[in-house]
């Protein structure tokens, strides 16, 4: 890969401020006690009671963060039954007012968090986040962890290697841009004590961008710390539940602990290993937004402006929004699934809140990195298909190498990322030149004015923050799976001086086929994109 790493050490991230007004918000999801029916056009699901921490005050603390691992057990259904026994065991002993609390439990075998997931009911909200295999000794984004910590088997010593989750412990969420107050509110639940206490979530491309129906259930933002997760480790497993509760939030231990058990009810302990392979379904149409016509205009307006010598625009990234029908409904873990087999080197995501669709993707691209002290981020851009054997490979290289369009475009991102890790990570970072363009305020506002759909969470942050560590990736080579809707399937591609318009559509058409071609019958030629590139 073309690309570069830049590594800087900060003394702040998110310097902490006790004169931050807490502000109460409208949430999309109530955290009253209530359970009305909720009617969407998918299905009528009634409405799970939960806590939304966006709307306590961050600046008063809860009262306990703990982690306690139990005895490891050799099987998932083992671990089910040493949880629910822990469950019955705390029914009898409520703790403080609020806090947050992780049970879990070792398992000797490993078995894939995907497919554990996908063993799941799609009723409940759901999370999943793997990290790079192919770098997990390198520079990757996996967390060495001590299992063990005095309540039970300490001989667990492992990479974590994804993690998926089911049911919410407390959400975050609102309808206002991310801020450094609803940072502080996620921040109030974790602990660098308690690594594996993470929430999971995404953000929107542009918070100031009226939201589409089909990207609601998100918000602006969407953070989730699951209530029942399955971890993937090298060599072995583990099943955890977490229980959260603020009486200052109306959400007591009590209805805490229930809302806990009406999820384990639920919870399937079979897992079924899972074929990965496309599953031969025809796709009975394809539409795009915007199509050939209006992106050839869209293109060269954008040329237009950058060629302008008033303007200071430099670069800007136009995208593509394509809706793809199938006979029946996509299953997004399994389709997820085997994106991970083609992306060993990429990140693969999964978020789908309460009676929402499921955001999913296969992303090359880091944001950002952050342990302690020490950020790493990444600049990607420009892709190129893989060639049919070795040499052209190698062809293919030296003409993306040495092509001066895109050695541009890489220097845009580059240069600005370097710059950019001297203030705040992510406020500061995102969106970076390699999904927005340069400058980036002149990018963004011609995007909004130009793009004719909403690009929702598609090159938004997509990551989890935890106590000690956070890692968030570019939510790019990724689509919206809807019920009975099919896929929106998204994909953008960065214009400069020299871009032209027909080769830029057809770079669309390539990230794409990443994604449909799991869904034909017949799969494209030249359509497998790896790490020869440098992609955004």
């Amino acid at each position: 890969m073309a690309g570069a790493v830049v590594r800087h050490y900060l003394t702040t991230c998110f310097m902490d401020s006790e004169t931050t007004k807490c502000k109460i918000s409208y949430s999309l999801h109530s955290h009253t006690r209530s359970l009305p029916l909720f009617h969407n056009k998918y299905e009528t699901r009634r409405v799970v009671a939960l806590m939304n921490g966006c709307e306590g005050d961050p600046k008063l603390p809860i009262g306990s963060i703990e982690t306690r691992t139990l005895t490891a057990v050799p099987s998932p259904s083992k671990a089910m039954e040493r949880l629910n026994v822990a469950i019955r065991d705390l029914k009898c002993n409520p703790p403080l007012t609020s806090g947050i609390l992780r049970l879990q439990v070792p398992i000797e075998e490993q078995i894939e968090a995907i497919e554990w997931l996908h063993a799941q009911h799609d009723n409940l909200p759901r999370c999943f986040f793997s990290g790079r295999r192919s770098r997990a000794n390198g520079n990757g984004s996996n967390l060495l962890m001590d299992i063990g910590n005095g309540n039970g088997d300490t001989s667990f010593t492992h990479n974590l290697v994804g993690a998926a989750g089911v049911g919410s412990a407390v959400f975050f969420q609102q309808l206002h841009p991310f801020s450094y107050h609803d940072w502080r509110s996620i921040k109030r639940f974790l602990s660098a004590k308690c690594p594996l206490i993470r929430a999971y979530g995404a953000i929107r491309f542009d918070a100031t961008a009226n939201i589409s129906p089909e990207w609601k259930a998100f918000g602006s933002f969407y953070f989730m710390v699951p209530q029942v997760e399955f971890d993937e480790l090298e060599g072995s497993s583990m099943l955890a539940i977490t229980i959260a509760w603020d009486n200052a939030l109306s959400w007591t231990w009590d209805e805490a602990i229930h809302s806990l058990e009406t999820t384990m009810q639920q919870i399937a302990s079979v897992v079924v290993k899972l074929k990965k392979e496309a599953s031969g379904e025809p796709i009975l149409s394809k539409t795009h937004v915007p199509n050939k016509t209006h992106w050839d205009l869209a293109v060269k307006k954008a040329l237009q402006e950058i060629n302008t010598s008033s303007s200071q625009l430099v670069k800007v990234v136009l995208a593509r929004s394509s809706r793809i029908l199938t006979a029946t409904n996509i299953d997004p873990i399994a389709w997820l699934a085997c994106l991970q087999v083609e992306g060993e080197d990429a990140y693969q995501f999964c978020l789908q809140p309460p009676n929402g669709p499921a955001f999913v993707g296969n992303t090359p691209e880091r944001l950002f990195h952050r342990k302690w002290l020490s950020i790493s981020s990444e600049a990607l851009a420009a892709t190129r298909a893989r060639g049919e054997s070795s040499d052209l490979d190698l062809q293919i290289e030296h003409d993306l190498l040495s092509s001066p369009k895109d050695h541009l475009e890489f220097t845009v991102v580059r240069e600005n990322i370097q710059n950019k890790l001297e203030f705040e990570i992510l406020s500061s970072l995102h969106p970076t030149p390699a999904v927005c363009g340069l400058p980036k305020e002149d990018a963004r506002l011609f995007i909004s004015e130009t793009e004719m759909f909403d690009r929702g969470m598609y090159a938004g942050p997509v990551g989890w923050f935890g106590g000690g560590e956070s890692e968030f990736a570019v939510g790019i080579r990724s689509a919206l799976v809807e019920k009975d809707s099919g896929a929106l399937v998204y994909a953008g591609t960065g214009i400069v001086e020299g871009s032209n318009p027909s080769s830029e559509w057809d770079e669309l058409e390539l990230k794409t086929s990443q994604c449909t071609k799991l869904l034909q019958l017949e799969v494209p030629k030249q359509s497998k994109v790896e790490n020869l590139e440098i992609i955004y």
